[in-house]
């Protein structure tokens, strides 16, 4: 026996499966929405972090090509820096003081093409391999002045003899026994200077002379 289809069955059959197959494309046309959503974000992470790395590559490489442009711009055949004495006077004859007095030392510079940011400055002394520090990690200033008190307890170290001292001057951010460079400031040392200790008082032992009385006639 043959069974026919019943004709209002099958639309409904088919209105049926309808919503079905079209809530699962909507499903995956949202899901596919989403992904795009949370995929575009990371691109543009991904291209800020690249314009962000150029740039940083980029302001350090003209960092370094202004730091080498500075650092070449000085010419080699130039003297390094040096010092000129104006307190005391470099034309004057050897200066002596006495130790516990004030002394004075002011002075300015030669050949810098580069200035230094710090300066510092001692006296050295041979005879007992001492050294006094007046200027320790100063602000450079085109002329330096420095009154250095000579008393015991203020220069804080060997006692101060009855001597020959060198004065030295010297980059702070550099040894002083650095090489010195075109027209950078070198370790000057050029101003020597004598320090003495007065003796103390000491009475004549015994009984002076007596001066003879003469009597002239005329």
């Amino acid at each position: 026996m043959i069974y026919g289809l019943d004709s209002d069955d099958s639309p409904a059959e088919t209105s049926r499966a309808q919503p079905t197959r079209t809530g699962s494309a909507a499903r995956t046309a949202a899901e596919t929405a989403e992904a795009s959503a949370t995929a575009a974000p990371s691109s543009e992470g991904a291209r800020n972090t690249r314009s962000g790395t150029t740039r940083a590559a980029k302001t350090g490489a003209e960092k370094t090509k202004t730091s080498a442009t500075k650092t070449s711009s000085v010419d080699a055949r130039l003297p390094p820096g040096g010092v000129n004495m104006v307190t005391p006077s470099a034309l004057a004859v050897t200066s002596y003081y006495k130790v516990s007095d004030y002394v004075t030392f002011a002075w300015n510079y030669t050949s810098l093409s580069v200035k230094p940011s710090r300066i510092n400055a001692f006296v050295s002394c041979a005879s007992n391999s001492a050294t006094y520090a007046i200027l320790n990690n100063a602000t450079f200033e085109p002329t330096a002045k420095v009154i250095w008190d000579t008393k015991p307890e203020a220069s804080g170290t060997a006692p101060l003899l009855t001597e020959t001292y060198t004065l030295i001057v010297h980059d702070a951010s550099k040894d002083v026994t650095a090489v010195p460079q075109a027209g950078h400031l070198g370790s000057y040392n050029q101003f020597y200077f004598g320090m003495y200790k007065p003796r103390p008082y000491t009475a004549l032992s015994g009984k002076l002379p007596l001066t003879p009385n003469l009597t002239y006639r005329i």
